[in-house]
């Protein structure tokens, strides 16, 4: 048998895979697989560094297949190469409740896969990440230790999203030469002919910013071979337009959006059994071509114990640093001790201080204690505070800084920093106004949704930055992103509970952060002497009632120095009044329920205070509580010209808290 029929009947194995698994499920996208099996074929079993035995392997290549609806090319990949994740059984079981073959790839579920797609373009913008994180280690480890390449297969849609641009921008700028995307061009979307809405020149559109660009035969192994050689020798990102055709094979769907997503049916599968010369049954795999992938699978072995032999052979301390990172441990005491040493500062200086500025003063401190921090700013730097003292910036040319200019990219940026959190090695964390938390949204959704660790530095919060006006003041967004499951969003009062809401974050393995920051100064509000974490609760008593308390305030971030304030006017009016902080609803919401009336208390009158809408607040103070805050845009004036004009202000809490108490 020739190479180029071996070649054919292994890509043909892929091809029937995802038929028979599409088939069986009654669900699923078979064009892509069948369209893009020789591209894999190749891959896997020619240019990829990887081991079928430690999807997990440190230096392993990364394939990430950002057409995530082409999800049998994925794990008729696994199976056939023999990771123990994907037996035929799961093949079997595509999209079914418990499968490790969901519709969609998932890291978190299925071993082998390195990020979830599915969403168009985050794919490829998290890809960016990923061939950054190899650059960055590289510069800190050397090149023994972290030498590895980032593969991308993505399709027209991928590209017609708008991240898209975001992302070969910043891969471009920066050079990421290991960084290689393979587009599936087939020319057809789900409504037909890509024609029908787009005529963009992608080759030349990625060359003009910055990337190698080839063109290929995408069913002609030998020269997609020679453009994946020719792409590791670039000095620059490479794109391969691979001309395919979508549903090879299938006589009447192939080249067609019929092809695309369901299931070819029994008929057509059968003619395209007979068009391919394929003769084995359904789910299964002729021996020769089941050893020839088994062989692809463990050709990397050699290379992963050569590999571990150069990391045992570094200098201890190195060997145990590079490992710690990677295990995404926190080097504990010094975080302690950082974050001690700046609550403990704030209660001696005193002051007011925006809570942005308080974020500073913590990176700092931590920057030091804590080096895997790699830091950014989507083109708002002295805006968001986000670059600590000493911090170096990320260049085309010295990849050692720890400080990335994003530009004016929320979306491609907070891709990114998924990508740096896949690759490990490096906690991200990067800054913008919290109304642009829309533009990101979809990258922190699926941050939230694979339980990484990354920081998102949210700042001039509220219609407290005063006079750039409705536009940039944010009143949903809070509620948008606690909507957001396992996403934590935390905003402090004072510097004290921002030095704990970063050690919050920081410790927050399994999950993304929002930290939610003020343009404006606040005042001191924590100044007890202990050390807990007393945010940690997600909720806590910050000023008790004089007596038993007729009323309890509620409040966040820089509402609640207006609470303290409303306190001492109903105080004096002999109305014993307590203030609880709550900076964040979800840690405050997972606490048992004992805990939570505990907090809440047994006041008859309730008011929740924050300068956004009341949406979520109803889980803490009950929806017969009174609340003061938003209910509609904001406008442009002065940040204290707006509390008044809005109403959101101590008298307007008192009273508030009265009416309560006559309703009562």
């Amino acid at each position: 048998m020739s190479s180029r029929d071996l070649h054919n009947r292994m890509a043909n194995a892929i091809r029937f895979l995802a038929i028979d698994a599409v088939e069986t499920a009654n669900s699923g996208h078979p064009g892509l697989p069948m369209g893009t099996a020789d591209i894999a074929t190749v891959l896997f079993t020619e240019t990829l560094k990887f081991d079928a035995a430690d999807p997990h392997w440190p230096d392993r290549d990364r394939f990430i297949l950002s057409a995530g609806h082409g999800s049998m090319l994925l794990y008729g990949l696994l199976h056939l190469l023999g990771f123990a994740s994907v037996p035929m059984d799961e093949i079997k079981r595509f999209r079914q409740l418990g499968s490790l073959t969901p519709g969609h790839p998932e890291n978190f579920v299925t071993p082998g896969i390195e990020t979830t797609t599915g969403p168009l373009g985050q794919g490829i913008a998290t890809a960016v990440g990923f061939a950054l994180g190899e650059r960055l280690m590289a510069a800190r480890f050397g090149d023994q230790i972290v030498d590895h390449r980032t593969v991308v297969l993505a399709s027209d849609g991928d590209l017609m999203e708008g991240i898209s641009q975001e992302a070969i921008d910043i891969a471009g700028h920066l050079k990421l030469s290991k960084l290689t995307v393979l587009w599936d061009d087939n020319r057809i979307s789900i409504d037909g002919p890509t024609s029908l809405s787009g005529s963009t020149d992608q080759c030349a559109r990625f060359a003009a910013s910055g990337w190698h660009t080839l063109k290929v035969d995408g069913h002609d192994p030998v020269a997609i071979l020679a453009a994946v050689e020719e792409a590791k020798a670039s000095t620059k990102p490479t794109l391969i337009a691979c001309r395919t055709v979508i549903g090879f094979g299938s006589p009447a769907k192939a080249g067609s959006e019929k092809a695309h997503g369901s299931p070819l049916g029994a008929a057509e599968i059968e003619a395209t059994r007979k068009a391919l010369n394929w003769e084995a049954a359904p789910f299964e795999t002729p021996a020769d071509v089941h050893d020839a992938w088994r062989a692809a699978g463990s050709r990397g072995a050699s290379a992963r114990a050569a590999w571990q032999e150069r990391l045992a052979a570094l200098p201890q301390a190195d060997r145990d640093e590079f490992e710690r990172r990677l295990r995404g441990d926190l080097p504990a005491a010094a975080l302690a001790e950082a974050i001690a040493a700046v609550k403990a500062k704030a209660k001696a200086d005193g002051g007011a201080v925006a809570t942005r500025k308080s974020s500073e003063i913590v990176l700092d401190a931590i920057t030091k204690a804590v080096p895997e921090l790699l830091g950014g700013s989507a083109d708002l730097t002295g805006s968001n505070n986000t670059r600590a003292k000493g911090q170096k910036a990320v260049t085309p040319d010295d990849f050692s800084g720890s400080f990335m200019h994003w530009g004016v990219r929320e979306h491609g940026m907070a891709a990114a920093m998924n990508g740096l959190a896949l690759h490990g090695g490096f906690i991200p964390y990067s800054g913008t106004f919290l109304v642009f938390s829309d533009y990101s949204r979809p990258a922190i959704r699926l941050a939230a949704l694979m339980g990484e660790r990354v920081i998102h530095v949210l700042t001039h919060d509220s219609i407290g930055l005063g006079e750039d006006g409705p536009t940039h003041q944010p009143v949903e967004h809070l509620a948008a992103l606690r909507a957001i499951p396992n996403l934590l969003v935390l905003r402090p009062a004072d510097t004290v509970e921002t030095a704990e809401c970063w050690q919050i974050a920081l410790e927050a393995k399994d999950r993304p952060s929002a930290l939610i920051l003020s343009r404006q100064n606040l005042p001191l509000l924590r100044t007890e002497t202990t050390d807990e974490n007393r945010t940690a609760g997600g909720a806590y008593e910050l000023v008790a009632a004089s007596g038993e308390a007729q009323v309890s305030l509620f409040a966040t971030g820089s509402e609640v120095a207006l609470a303290v304030e409303a306190r001492a006017l109903l105080e004096a009016d002999g109305i014993a009044t307590r203030v609880v902080s709550v900076p964040s609803f979800e840690l405050f919401l997972a606490r048992p329920l004992v805990e939570r009336r505990a907090v809440i208390g047994k006041a008859p009158a309730r008011v929740g205070i924050e300068a956004a809408i009341r949406m979520g607040w109803d889980s803490i103070i009950g929806s017969d509580a009174a609340f003061v805050g938003m209910s509609s845009f904001g406008a442009s004036a002065p940040a204290k010209d707006l509390y008044r004009h809005f109403g959101i202000t101590p008298q307007a809490v008192v009273a508030a808290a009265l009416e309560q108490l006559r309703q009562g």
